[in-house]
């Protein structure tokens, strides 16, 4: 399961993207605002404050993650993106790292162009750091035994997970939007006693967790922390540096 407390408890990391990429959406009285990928719904309020007006509308495939975002108020719903459709009056659709988990983003992104009424806006980040040290150390516990058979088939991020700005840029104008992408390399401050792994336990090792039991999933811990250690040691001060490179999309279809 993912689980919404580990999520949280680098709500201020993970917030600071959300609002970089909202921030640039000029919609000024928008009818519905769409949050797939909602998570624990924290980012979701965030859309009701700016757009009070506004119908909200949540996804999320995580049931655990939309019972925490109801706890909060928001109106949220289990369902899969790709099987999301815009309303007619749909006029932003705001999707947080979340496209990354569904391989073929890239068309939904394209259809979502073509659906949406002219003068709505796309606003999607994702994760763009599959090639980090932290991956690299995940795929290499993953390949050992005992974890190799049991993992064998767990569609950890490798290779070409998400494409780089000029591409979306590209695909979305094709689509017919007007289109600002960007990447940014945010360099994260952490503290405590391994600030990694804590990271990635709580979003990329998701597919991990889910298929090791309690004590397969303790040894896979105490396999991957040195790995992390030595990759992303801990300063003198305590704090340990975690570069994190995201991709941002802004389109407005015309």
């Amino acid at each position: 399961m993912w689980n919404p407390d580990v999520y949280l408890n680098f709500a201020d990391h993970r917030g600071r993207p959300f609002f970089d990429l909202v921030s640039r959406v000029a919609a000024d009285n928008p009818r519905r605002v769409v949050d797939l990928g909602c998570g624990p719904g924290n980012l979701t309020a965030a859309l009701a404050e700016r757009w009070p007006n506004a119908t909200i509308e949540a996804w999320d495939s995580s049931p655990d993650m939309v019972e925490a975002a109801r706890e909060k108020g928001v109106d949220a719903q289990v369902g899969d993106i790709r099987s999301w459709t815009p309303k007619p009056d749909t006029d932003v659709v705001v999707s947080n790292a979340a496209l990354q988990w569904v391989p073929e983003h890239a068309e939904l992104l394209v259809r979502w162009a073509r659906e949406l009424p002219a003068g709505s806006w796309i606003a999607v980040q994702m994760p763009r750091n599959f090639r980090a040290p932290s991956h690299v150390a995940v795929r290499t516990v993953i390949r050992r035994e005992p974890f190799a058979n049991q993992l064998r088939d767990v569609p950890f991020r490798d290779g070409k997970v998400v494409s780089s700005a000029e591409e979306y840029a590209g695909m979305l104008t094709d689509a017919g939007c007007r289109v600002d992408a960007w990447e940014t390399t945010y360099i994260h401050e952490l503290t405590g006693e391994n600030p990694v792994l804590k990271w990635v336990t709580g979003t990329a090792l998701r597919p991990v967790i889910d298929r090791l039991s309690d004590e397969a999933w303790h040894q896979f811990q105490q396999q991957l922390i040195p790995l992390l250690n030595e990759a992303y040691p801990m300063r003198p001060d305590g704090r340990t540096f975690f570069p994190f490179q995201r991709v941002f999309m802004v389109a407005q279809v015309i």
